[in-house]
Protein backbone atom coordinates (compact mmCIF):
# COMPACT_ATOMS: atom_id res chain seq x y z
CA UNK A 1 0.00 0.00 0.00
CA UNK A 2 1.46 3.44 -0.74
CA UNK A 3 2.07 6.01 1.86
CA UNK A 4 0.96 9.33 1.54
CA UNK A 5 2.96 12.17 3.56
CA UNK A 6 -0.40 14.50 3.79
CA UNK A 7 -3.69 13.57 3.38
CA UNK A 8 -5.47 16.42 2.47
CA UNK A 9 -9.47 16.08 2.97
CA UNK A 10 -11.26 18.67 0.82
CA UNK A 11 -9.96 19.98 -2.75
CA UNK A 12 -11.14 23.45 -1.96
CA UNK A 13 -8.88 26.45 -1.73
CA UNK A 14 -7.04 25.65 1.59
CA UNK A 15 -6.58 22.17 0.32
CA UNK A 16 -5.41 22.86 -2.82
CA UNK A 17 -3.16 26.10 -1.41
CA UNK A 18 -1.13 23.62 0.73
CA UNK A 19 -0.93 20.54 -1.43
CA UNK A 20 0.64 23.00 -4.65
CA UNK A 21 3.25 24.50 -1.44
CA UNK A 22 3.71 20.77 -0.23
CA UNK A 23 4.07 19.13 -3.89
CA UNK A 24 6.16 22.03 -4.66
CA UNK A 25 8.26 23.19 -2.05
CA UNK A 26 9.05 19.69 -0.65
CA UNK A 27 8.31 17.32 -3.49
CA UNK A 28 6.47 15.31 -0.84
CA UNK A 29 3.40 12.39 -1.83
CA UNK A 30 0.09 14.65 -1.00
CA UNK A 31 -3.28 12.80 -1.32
CA UNK A 32 -6.55 14.70 -1.65
CA UNK A 33 -9.77 13.44 -1.63
CA UNK A 34 -12.72 15.18 -1.69
CA UNK A 35 -16.83 14.15 -1.26
CA UNK A 36 -17.78 16.09 -4.38
CA UNK A 37 -17.58 15.38 -7.97
CA UNK A 38 -14.97 18.24 -8.93
CA UNK A 39 -12.00 19.93 -7.72
CA UNK A 40 -12.40 23.91 -6.70
CA UNK A 41 -14.75 23.96 -3.49
CA UNK A 42 -17.45 26.28 -3.53
CA UNK A 43 -15.58 28.54 -6.26
CA UNK A 44 -15.67 25.41 -8.55
CA UNK A 45 -17.61 26.71 -11.97
CA UNK A 46 -17.36 25.64 -15.35
CA UNK A 47 -19.09 26.52 -19.09
CA UNK A 48 -22.33 25.77 -20.18
CA UNK A 49 -23.21 24.74 -24.13
CA UNK A 50 -23.62 28.72 -24.84
CA UNK A 51 -19.99 29.11 -23.74
CA UNK A 52 -21.62 31.18 -20.50
CA UNK A 53 -18.87 30.32 -16.98
CA UNK A 54 -21.13 29.21 -14.28
CA UNK A 55 -20.41 29.26 -10.70
CA UNK A 56 -22.59 26.66 -9.02
CA UNK A 57 -22.34 27.51 -5.72
CA UNK A 58 -22.93 31.36 -6.19
CA UNK A 59 -20.79 34.46 -6.99
CA UNK A 60 -17.22 34.42 -6.47
CA UNK A 61 -15.39 37.73 -6.65
CA UNK A 62 -11.91 37.60 -6.11
CA UNK A 63 -10.51 40.68 -4.18
CA UNK A 64 -7.89 41.33 -1.70
CA UNK A 65 -5.37 43.80 -0.56
CA UNK A 66 -2.78 41.33 0.02
CA UNK A 67 0.37 41.53 -2.66
CA UNK A 68 1.36 38.04 -1.44
CA UNK A 69 -2.06 36.70 -1.58
CA UNK A 70 -2.17 38.39 -5.37
CA UNK A 71 1.16 37.08 -6.52
CA UNK A 72 0.68 33.83 -5.39
CA UNK A 73 -2.42 33.16 -7.27
CA UNK A 74 -1.41 34.66 -10.42
CA UNK A 75 0.89 31.82 -10.82
CA UNK A 76 -1.95 30.44 -11.87
CA UNK A 77 -4.30 32.22 -13.89
CA UNK A 78 -4.57 35.82 -15.61
CA UNK A 79 -6.72 37.99 -14.41
CA UNK A 80 -10.14 40.18 -16.03
CA UNK A 81 -10.14 43.99 -15.56
CA UNK A 82 -13.88 43.14 -13.55
CA UNK A 83 -14.97 45.14 -10.68
CA UNK A 84 -17.97 44.30 -8.84
CA UNK A 85 -20.54 46.30 -8.28
CA UNK A 86 -24.15 44.92 -6.25
CA UNK A 87 -27.20 47.10 -6.43
CA UNK A 88 -30.21 46.53 -3.97
CA UNK A 89 -33.54 46.51 -5.80
CA UNK A 90 -36.20 47.69 -3.84
CA UNK A 91 -39.77 48.84 -4.15
CA UNK A 92 -39.08 48.55 -8.30
CA UNK A 93 -36.12 50.91 -8.17
CA UNK A 94 -32.48 49.64 -8.14
CA UNK A 95 -30.24 50.91 -5.12
CA UNK A 96 -26.28 51.30 -5.04
CA UNK A 97 -24.86 48.85 -2.31
CA UNK A 98 -23.06 49.34 0.00
CA UNK A 99 -24.79 52.95 0.71
CA UNK A 100 -23.69 55.66 -0.81
CA UNK A 101 -24.40 59.39 -1.39
CA UNK A 102 -26.62 57.98 -4.73
CA UNK A 103 -28.06 55.53 -2.98
CA UNK A 104 -29.49 58.37 -0.24
CA UNK A 105 -30.27 60.38 -2.71
CA UNK A 106 -32.21 58.27 -4.39
CA UNK A 107 -34.01 57.11 -1.84
CA UNK A 108 -35.00 60.47 -0.06
CA UNK A 109 -35.50 62.26 -3.25
CA UNK A 110 -32.13 64.78 -2.69
CA UNK A 111 -29.55 66.15 -4.07
CA UNK A 112 -26.81 66.17 -1.77
CA UNK A 113 -23.27 67.01 -3.32
CA UNK A 114 -20.91 65.71 -0.88
CA UNK A 115 -19.52 64.23 2.15
CA UNK A 116 -20.36 66.99 4.84
CA UNK A 117 -23.85 67.47 3.51
CA UNK A 118 -24.56 63.74 3.66
CA UNK A 119 -23.12 63.45 7.10
CA UNK A 120 -25.33 66.31 8.07
CA UNK A 121 -28.08 64.51 6.64
CA UNK A 122 -27.88 60.74 8.58
CA UNK A 123 -27.19 62.43 11.51
CA UNK A 124 -30.63 64.13 11.91
CA UNK A 125 -32.07 59.92 10.86
CA UNK A 126 -29.99 58.38 13.36
CA UNK A 127 -31.37 56.79 16.23
CA UNK A 128 -29.39 57.85 19.35
CA UNK A 129 -28.38 54.87 21.57
CA UNK A 130 -26.79 54.73 24.80
CA UNK A 131 -25.19 51.45 24.25
CA UNK A 132 -25.00 49.27 21.03
CA UNK A 133 -26.31 45.57 21.97
CA UNK A 134 -27.41 44.01 18.32
CA UNK A 135 -26.91 44.16 14.92
CA UNK A 136 -30.08 46.10 14.90
CA UNK A 137 -28.80 48.64 16.99
CA UNK A 138 -25.38 48.78 15.02
CA UNK A 139 -27.36 49.65 11.84
CA UNK A 140 -30.22 52.41 12.93
CA UNK A 141 -27.32 54.04 14.81
CA UNK A 142 -25.25 54.51 11.25
CA UNK A 143 -28.33 54.64 9.08
CA UNK A 144 -31.46 55.57 10.56
CA UNK A 145 -34.83 53.54 10.85
CA UNK A 146 -35.67 54.28 7.11
CA UNK A 147 -32.93 52.68 5.35
CA UNK A 148 -32.74 50.06 8.01
CA UNK A 149 -35.99 49.04 7.14
CA UNK A 150 -35.80 49.07 3.01
CA UNK A 151 -31.88 47.15 2.58
CA UNK A 152 -31.29 45.69 6.14
CA UNK A 153 -33.80 44.00 8.54
CA UNK A 154 -35.46 41.57 5.56
CA UNK A 155 -32.36 40.70 3.88
CA UNK A 156 -31.06 39.83 7.16
CA UNK A 157 -33.91 37.78 8.08
CA UNK A 158 -33.18 35.98 5.05
CA UNK A 159 -29.76 35.18 5.50
CA UNK A 160 -29.75 34.41 9.26
CA UNK A 161 -33.20 33.12 9.52
CA UNK A 162 -33.43 36.25 12.66
CA UNK A 163 -34.03 39.51 12.38
CA UNK A 164 -31.16 41.82 13.32
CA UNK A 165 -32.07 42.01 16.70
CA UNK A 166 -31.81 38.58 17.28
CA UNK A 167 -27.87 38.88 16.39
CA UNK A 168 -24.36 39.66 17.82
CA UNK A 169 -23.42 43.24 16.82
CA UNK A 170 -20.47 41.97 14.69
CA UNK A 171 -22.48 40.29 12.43
CA UNK A 172 -23.67 43.42 11.01
CA UNK A 173 -20.45 46.05 12.20
CA UNK A 174 -18.46 45.14 8.53
CA UNK A 175 -22.09 47.31 6.88
CA UNK A 176 -20.32 50.62 5.61
CA UNK A 177 -21.55 53.91 4.46
CA UNK A 178 -19.77 55.50 1.61
CA UNK A 179 -19.75 58.96 1.36
CA UNK A 180 -19.31 59.37 -2.12
CA UNK A 181 -20.35 58.15 -5.27
CA UNK A 182 -18.04 55.00 -4.98
CA UNK A 183 -20.24 52.59 -7.01
CA UNK A 184 -17.97 49.19 -6.24
CA UNK A 185 -18.92 46.77 -3.63
CA UNK A 186 -15.32 46.51 -2.91
CA UNK A 187 -12.32 49.31 -2.11
CA UNK A 188 -8.97 46.28 -2.34
CA UNK A 189 -6.26 47.01 -3.96
CA UNK A 190 -6.68 43.63 -6.32
CA UNK A 191 -9.83 42.86 -7.86
CA UNK A 192 -10.85 40.60 -10.87
CA UNK A 193 -11.99 37.17 -11.93
CA UNK A 194 -9.47 34.44 -12.94
CA UNK A 195 -9.77 35.03 -16.74
CA UNK A 196 -10.77 30.93 -17.49
CA UNK A 197 -12.36 30.36 -14.35
CA UNK A 198 -11.78 29.14 -11.12
CA UNK A 199 -11.84 25.65 -12.20
CA UNK A 200 -9.11 26.37 -14.55
CA UNK A 201 -7.16 27.85 -11.87
CA UNK A 202 -7.05 24.74 -9.81
CA UNK A 203 -6.45 22.22 -11.82
CA UNK A 204 -2.78 24.37 -12.74
CA UNK A 205 -2.56 24.33 -8.90
CA UNK A 206 -2.94 20.64 -8.53
CA UNK A 207 -1.17 19.65 -11.59
CA UNK A 208 1.89 17.83 -10.22
CA UNK A 209 3.31 14.34 -10.35
CA UNK A 210 3.51 13.90 -6.45
CA UNK A 211 -0.56 14.93 -5.89
CA UNK A 212 -3.11 12.49 -5.89
CA UNK A 213 -6.81 13.30 -5.82
CA UNK A 214 -9.94 11.22 -5.52
CA UNK A 215 -13.04 12.58 -6.23
CA UNK A 216 -16.67 10.98 -5.19
CA UNK A 217 -14.30 9.99 -2.08
CA UNK A 218 -15.85 9.95 1.75
CA UNK A 219 -13.04 10.91 4.14
CA UNK A 220 -14.51 9.05 7.25
CA UNK A 221 -15.39 6.13 4.87
CA UNK A 222 -11.76 5.50 3.94
CA UNK A 223 -9.97 7.01 6.54
CA UNK A 224 -8.90 3.75 8.04
CA UNK A 225 -7.87 2.44 4.41
CA UNK A 226 -5.24 5.06 3.91
CA UNK A 227 -1.95 5.39 5.55
CA UNK A 228 -0.43 8.51 5.40
CA UNK A 229 1.89 10.65 8.15
CA UNK A 230 0.14 14.20 8.76
CA UNK A 231 -3.60 15.07 8.29
CA UNK A 232 -4.88 18.54 7.04
CA UNK A 233 -8.56 18.74 7.29
CA UNK A 234 -10.90 21.28 6.06
CA UNK A 235 -14.23 19.71 6.12
CA UNK A 236 -16.57 20.51 9.19
CA UNK A 237 -14.99 20.46 12.54
CA UNK A 238 -18.15 19.00 14.48
CA UNK A 239 -18.19 15.72 11.55
CA UNK A 240 -14.82 15.26 12.86
CA UNK A 241 -15.03 14.60 15.74
CA UNK A 242 -18.43 12.73 15.28
CA UNK A 243 -20.60 15.60 16.22
CA UNK A 244 -19.69 14.81 20.33
CA UNK A 245 -21.09 17.56 21.49
CA UNK A 246 -23.44 18.51 19.28
CA UNK A 247 -23.89 20.26 15.45
CA UNK A 248 -22.41 23.59 14.89
CA UNK A 249 -24.84 25.85 13.03
CA UNK A 250 -24.39 27.01 9.81
CA UNK A 251 -26.42 28.96 7.06
CA UNK A 252 -26.78 27.32 4.00
CA UNK A 253 -28.02 28.06 0.50
CA UNK A 254 -30.17 26.42 -1.84
CA UNK A 255 -29.41 27.37 -5.59
CA UNK A 256 -31.69 27.85 -7.62
CA UNK A 257 -30.30 28.11 -11.80
CA UNK A 258 -32.75 28.99 -15.01
CA UNK A 259 -31.92 29.35 -18.48
CA UNK A 260 -33.36 31.81 -20.01
CA UNK A 261 -33.58 32.31 -24.03
CA UNK A 262 -32.95 36.18 -24.20
CA UNK A 263 -29.37 38.32 -23.91
CA UNK A 264 -30.13 39.74 -20.74
CA UNK A 265 -32.36 39.34 -17.42
CA UNK A 266 -31.29 42.05 -15.12
CA UNK A 267 -28.97 45.47 -15.31
CA UNK A 268 -25.84 44.15 -13.14
CA UNK A 269 -24.80 40.59 -12.55
CA UNK A 270 -25.98 40.83 -8.88
CA UNK A 271 -28.86 41.97 -7.20
CA UNK A 272 -29.86 42.07 -3.77
CA UNK A 273 -33.37 41.44 -2.89
CA UNK A 274 -34.38 42.89 0.24
CA UNK A 275 -38.71 42.95 0.68
CA UNK A 276 -39.60 40.41 2.81
CA UNK A 277 -41.98 39.33 -0.06
CA UNK A 278 -39.49 38.12 -2.59
CA UNK A 279 -38.31 35.20 -0.52
CA UNK A 280 -34.84 34.31 -2.51
CA UNK A 281 -32.27 36.98 -1.57
CA UNK A 282 -29.75 37.92 -4.54
CA UNK A 283 -29.65 36.75 -8.48
CA UNK A 284 -26.56 36.19 -10.08
CA UNK A 285 -26.58 36.60 -13.92
CA UNK A 286 -23.14 34.75 -14.82
CA UNK A 287 -22.56 36.06 -18.00
CA UNK A 288 -22.06 39.68 -16.93
CA UNK A 289 -18.93 38.76 -15.04
CA UNK A 290 -16.98 38.04 -18.16
CA UNK A 291 -18.97 40.29 -20.86
CA UNK A 292 -20.07 36.74 -22.53
CA UNK A 293 -21.92 37.49 -26.29
CA UNK A 294 -24.67 35.26 -26.90
CA UNK A 295 -28.53 34.32 -27.52
CA UNK A 296 -29.47 32.86 -24.24
CA UNK A 297 -28.55 33.70 -20.65
CA UNK A 298 -28.46 31.77 -17.37
CA UNK A 299 -29.35 33.15 -13.50
CA UNK A 300 -29.19 31.62 -10.04
CA UNK A 301 -31.66 32.73 -7.69
CA UNK A 302 -30.60 32.31 -3.96
CA UNK A 303 -32.64 30.92 -1.13
CA UNK A 304 -30.86 30.66 2.90
CA UNK A 305 -31.84 27.91 4.82
CA UNK A 306 -30.54 25.73 7.28
CA UNK A 307 -29.59 22.74 5.38
CA UNK A 308 -28.65 23.70 2.15
CA UNK A 309 -24.58 24.07 1.19
CA UNK A 310 -22.94 25.79 4.33
CA UNK A 311 -22.04 29.26 3.89
CA UNK A 312 -21.65 31.01 6.94
CA UNK A 313 -21.27 30.43 10.75
CA UNK A 314 -24.10 30.91 13.09
CA UNK A 315 -21.99 33.00 15.72
CA UNK A 316 -24.46 32.70 18.88
CA UNK A 317 -24.05 31.25 22.16
CA UNK A 318 -24.82 28.09 21.65
CA UNK A 319 -22.34 27.61 18.86
CA UNK A 320 -19.67 29.63 21.04
CA UNK A 321 -19.82 27.22 23.45
CA UNK A 322 -19.91 24.21 21.58
CA UNK A 323 -16.90 26.23 19.65
CA UNK A 324 -14.70 25.97 23.08
CA UNK A 325 -15.10 22.43 23.64
CA UNK A 326 -14.16 21.21 19.58
CA UNK A 327 -10.67 23.75 19.99
CA UNK A 328 -9.99 21.75 23.60
CA UNK A 329 -10.29 18.64 21.24
CA UNK A 330 -8.54 20.04 18.89
CA UNK A 331 -5.60 21.24 21.08
CA UNK A 332 -5.10 17.36 22.51
CA UNK A 333 -4.73 16.32 18.81
CA UNK A 334 -1.00 15.67 17.09
CA UNK A 335 -0.48 15.97 13.55
CA UNK A 336 -3.41 17.10 12.34
CA UNK A 337 -4.01 21.03 10.83
CA UNK A 338 -8.00 22.50 10.52
CA UNK A 339 -7.96 25.28 7.91
CA UNK A 340 -10.64 26.66 5.99
CA UNK A 341 -13.96 28.64 6.73
CA UNK A 342 -15.95 25.06 7.82
CA UNK A 343 -13.07 23.84 9.63
CA UNK A 344 -12.23 26.81 11.76
CA UNK A 345 -16.03 28.11 12.02
CA UNK A 346 -15.35 31.17 11.16
CA UNK A 347 -16.96 33.69 8.04
CA UNK A 348 -14.05 33.97 5.56
CA UNK A 349 -13.11 35.39 2.34
CA UNK A 350 -11.06 33.81 -0.42
CA UNK A 351 -8.13 35.23 0.26
CA UNK A 352 -8.13 35.10 4.16
CA UNK A 353 -8.12 31.48 3.21
CA UNK A 354 -5.10 32.10 0.69
CA UNK A 355 -3.62 33.48 3.38
CA UNK A 356 -3.73 31.69 6.29
CA UNK A 357 -2.63 28.42 4.10
CA UNK A 358 0.23 29.90 3.16
CA UNK A 359 1.02 31.07 6.64
CA UNK A 360 0.25 27.42 7.63
CA UNK A 361 2.77 25.90 5.37
CA UNK A 362 5.17 28.59 6.10
CA UNK A 363 4.80 28.23 9.74
CA UNK A 364 4.23 24.91 10.59
CA UNK A 365 4.45 22.78 7.61
CA UNK A 366 7.86 23.76 6.47
CA UNK A 367 10.23 24.27 9.84
CA UNK A 368 8.69 20.79 10.86
CA UNK A 369 9.59 18.89 7.40
CA UNK A 370 12.94 20.74 7.04
CA UNK A 371 13.52 19.59 11.24
CA UNK A 372 12.95 15.83 9.89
Amino acid sequence: MVRFDFLIVGAGLAGAVLAERIASQLNQKVLIVEKRDHIGGNCYDYRNVDGILVQQYGPHIFHTSSERVFKYLSRFTDWTNYRHKVVGFYRNQYYPIPINLDTVNLFYGLNLENEQELNNFLAQKRVKLARVENSRDVVVSRFGEELYGAFVKHYTKKQWGRYPEELDKSVLERLVCRYDRNPYYFTDTFQGMPASGYTKMFERMLDKPNIQIRLNTDFFKIKNEIKYDRLIYTGRLDQFFNYQFGRLDYRGIHFVFENINRKSYQPYCVVNHSEMNVDYSRVTEFKKFYETICRNTVICKEYFNGDGEPCYPVLDKKNSALLKKYKKKISNLNNVLFLGRLACFKYLDMDQVVDASLDTFESEILPFRLAG
